[in-house]
């Protein structure tokens, strides 16, 4: 079972080869071999979490060199609910952007870049998930960095290039922190490894433990978008295509969180900065969901949610009590299903009503009822209605600050209710404004053509972009703009509003509501495993031994 462990990770690298080696030549193959490796990763991921959670944590030593030289993978408890619910997610949007048509069919582009950049994210983030080291936790990070700027930047329209610019400065900016952090840390202790670091930590003195606790969490916080070090967020991620926003805002920020875990509990433990992660959840919470009320884009909107909502995970990891690293583990894998959702649904509304901005849309119930739905369900469960698994998730972590006691827990437990409500009345607008009230005068009609809004110059002598199936098809660059609002194209091209949503794209966003309703189905089996997760985290020796390979 052990030979198992390191397969998350190459077999996306793998695949990126064969996708490279293919291109445009063979687009299908190229589609299929990406669908069979996240399908295959996904099946993986669950029979590695099943047998974390009965035989304890699995590794393995690569190269058979003994730690610390070698590098070793591990999956435990958390690591293997975090590949599940991550590789799931993965498939549904990779079928999602299939449906869009998101592949790279630039004539001038000899290479097909958006799958091959697709599966080494995948292979980062599953890197990232089993490290069982600083390095080679800081190489995930790496691989997911150099895979996010090709993807915020597909199209090279203006407003992606400075998004993405934004975006890469800011995580080389975090890149040279966690150098600065690893090396501090093997200057102090010879090691990188997390099984020795656990034990070596604890013998250096309290100064230098903190100075390394702090670097190690600014960088996890960043990577989280937790505030006050979320500003790059809201404007790097709405001008992606929706696909690509949906993978970033419901998993990559949840990587930071996982890191923030992992090194709180294995690391550091004893809760020595658990009030200040308190302080800033409570900030997270609270200015996020305050930001999200003052807009009217609705991906800029989701996007302040998700800086509030990481609040509630940083919550838990502040509290640092069995009952409220549960609870944060629940969030984190709802969170990841249902921000996902709510970016494809903003791509589908998109799609059928020209834009996302919530002044130009209305009377989408009647017109797209199945839209109206798409989109109710995963909104509810953001805002923690009962019994959807946000709901579980929140009052897990209220039931663990209430436990505590102490004067911080209760004013988070009353930030986290005035946010659940915040939350409420925020998708409450946008449903008001996009489905519910009567369609505004000059709005989009079916089969307008939006322009990108890119302030670049387009070869205007190109020919129509034939994308067959995605409701694109017969599109020109010469068609007149209606308004400015930023394509739901790959390229930042033209796009044309249809009525009739393509079918992967359906499928797709309500295979995501489904993992976010079966948490719900299934709340108890997870809440007891979350409750093991928890378990084992705080026990330490485990997850110690098995890394150190005793």
């Amino acid at each position: 079972m052990n030979a198992l462990v390191p397969l998350p990770v190459l077999l996306p690298l793998c695949a990126t080869g064969l996708s490279l080696a293919f291109g445009t030549r063979l687009g299908r193959f190229q589609r299929f071999i990406s669908v069979a490796v996240l399908t295959a990763v996904t099946a993986l991921s669950v029979i590695l979490m099943v047998a974390a959670d009965r035989q304890g944590p699995l590794s393995v030593h690569l190269g058979d060199f003994a730690p610390p030289l070698g590098i070793t993978l591990v999956a435990d408890r958390l690591s293997g609910l975090m590949l599940t619910v991550s590789s799931a997610v993965t498939l549904c949007v990779l079928v999602y952007s299939l449906g869009q048509g998101m592949t790279d069919r630039d004539k001038e582009t000899p290479l097909a870049v958006f799958h091959p950049a697709y599966l080494i994210l995948v292979a980062g983030v599953s890197c990232t998930f089993l490290a069982g080291d600083l390095v080679n936790l800081y190489v995930g990070f790496e691989i997911m960095l150099v895979a996010s700027f090709v993807l915020l930047t597909l199209g090279g329209t203006g407003p992606r290039m400075r998004a993405g610019s934004t975006y890469v400065i800011i995580s080389l900016f975090s890149s040279m922190l966690f150098l600065t952090a690893i090396a501090m840390t093997y200057a102090a202790t010879g090691t990188a490894n997390f099984g020795q670091l656990a034990v070596r930590l604890a013998e250096l003195p309290i100064g230098v433990q903190t100075l390394i606790q702090a670097l190690l969490l600014t960088v996890f916080a960043i990577k989280a978008a937790v505030f006050p070090l979320a500003a790059w967020l809201p404007d790097s991620y709405p001008t992606a295509p929706a696909p690509v926003t949906a993978v970033f805002a419901g998993l990559l920020t949840k990587v930071g969180v996982y890191c923030m875990l992992r090194t709180e509990t294995l690391l550091f433990p004893g809760n020595r900065l658990g009030d200040l992660l308190m302080a800033v959840a409570l900030a997270s919470m609270v200015i996020g969901i305050l930001g999200a009320v003052a807009q009217t884009d609705l991906k800029r909107l989701l996007s302040f949610t998700l800086i509030s909502h990481i609040g509630y995970m940083v919550f838990g990891i502040g509290l640092a009590t069995r009952e409220a690293y549960g609870g944060a583990i629940v969030y984190v894998a709802h969170h990841i299903t249902v921000q996902t959702t709510l970016f494809l649904v903003a791509g589908l509304i998109e799609r059928r009503g020209g834009t996302t901005e919530l002044t130009r849309l209305g009377g989408m119930a009647r017109a797209a009822p199945m839209l109206a739905a798409l989109f109710f369900v995963p909104a509810m469960n953001l805002a923690g209605i009962p019994p959807l698994s946000g709901f579980i998730g929140k009052l897990g972590l209220m039931r663990a600050g209430v436990a505590d006691g102490r004067g911080w827990a209760w004013v988070l437990v009353a930030g986290s209710a005035a946010t659940s409500l915040l939350t409420l009345y925020v998708v409450a607008k946008v449903w008001n404004l996009a489905f519910w009230r009567a369609a505004p005068p000059g709005q989009a009609a079916t089969g307008t053509v939006l322009e990108s809004g890119d302030d670049s110059d387009e070869d205007t002598d190109a020919g129509p972009d034939h994308i067959p199936g995605t409701g694109d098809e017969g599109i020109g660059t010469t068609a007149p703009p209606a308004g400015q609002a930023v394509a739901a194209t790959l390229h930042g091209r033209a796009v044309t509003t249809t009525s009739r949503l393509p079918h992967p794209m359906v499928a797709a966003t309500a295979a995501t509501i489904a993992i976010g309703l079966a948490f719900t189905v299934f709340a108890g089996p997870l809440t007891a495993y979350t409750d093991r997760t928890a378990a084992e985290l705080l026990q330490r020796a485990p997850y110690v031994q098995e890394v150190l390979g005793r």
